[in-house]
């Protein structure tokens, strides 16, 4: 039985660990031929072997080395995709960092850093995927943000700023490409288990209080995994969304309600 992605071609950065790599996984098993980004060449390599496991004979992986931060980087990251792929049907742009800093203790450096990945980065590699012709009629776009854009985020203000832009760029895209029949869409992700959580630099009792603080904010007392997020990328990929447009879904297990 063919599966859902089959023969189709993404790209999705920030995709050698957590939830970028659980969707590729995912996606790989419905057939697609997947490239993921990252700059660690270890958690590179294990999620090449990961993917390598999983596809079938006539799909396509591989895991390069790129800074999201760079836009050279990002230009031969888009000839690598036409080279080995000629087009793009989906682009997911998970590519972030997240560092806890309070205001006082924010430096220019760690600004541009964030700003750099979070939000210029992001919006160049949907620029740059259009620029190389790797995006055309019936592209899907998905873009990670984060429900901090709208609840903001004590310590992690730069951070949560560059979501809530994200947040708007995926509107006014939304307005440019829908014409043209490519579609671009967000999911804000809550609290969710992966290995990015508490890799900060801190004392490891200040990151399990913080996870004991989202813990208590949801609704279902736990946090989200990252194949319950893949299963959203899977639905904006696919045909199901294809009257989804400009749309921000939130999979948070509920933290973000009021109470």
């Amino acid at each position: 039985m063919a599966g859902r992605l089959e023969s189709k071609k993404v790209l999705i950065t920030g995709g050698n660990s957590g939830i970028g790599l659980a969707t590729a996984s995912l996606f790989v098993q419905e057939g697609a031929s997947v490239i993921v980004t990252g700059r660690d060449e270890g958690t590179l390599s294990a999620a090449q072997a990961t993917l390598q496991a999983a596809k079938g004979a006539t799909q396509h992986v591989a895991a390069v080395a790129s800074d999201t931060g760079d836009f050279r980087a990002i230009q031969s990251l888009m000839n690598t995709v036409r080279d080995q792929f000629g087009r793009l049907d989906v682009l997911f742009v998970n590519a972030a960092i997240a560092h806890p800093e309070p205001l006082e203790l924010i430096t220019e450096e760690s600004f541009d850093r964030t700003v750099n990945i979070n939000l210029r980065g992001a919006f160049f590699t949907i620029q740059q995927a259009l620029a190389a012709g790797l995006l055309q009629e019936g592209s899907s776009i998905i873009v990670t943000t984060s429900i901090s854009n709208q609840k903001g985020a004590p310590g992690f203000s730069i951070y949560a700023a560059c979501k809530a832009a994200l947040r708007s760029l995926v509107q006014s895209l939304c307005l440019e490409l829908a014409p043209r029949k490519i579609r671009i869409n967000a999911i804000s992700p809550g609290p969710i288990d992966t290995p990015g959580f508490g890799r900060w630099g801190l004392p490891q009792e200040v990151v399990e209080a913080a996870r004991q603080q989202f813990t208590s904010k949801s609704p279902v007392s736990r946090f989200g995994d990252a194949d319950e997020i893949a299963k959203v990328a899977l639905f904006l990929a696919t045909d199901d969304s294809s009257y989804v447009f400009g749309a921000e879904i939130v999979v948070d297990g509920g933290v973000s309600l009021p109470i």
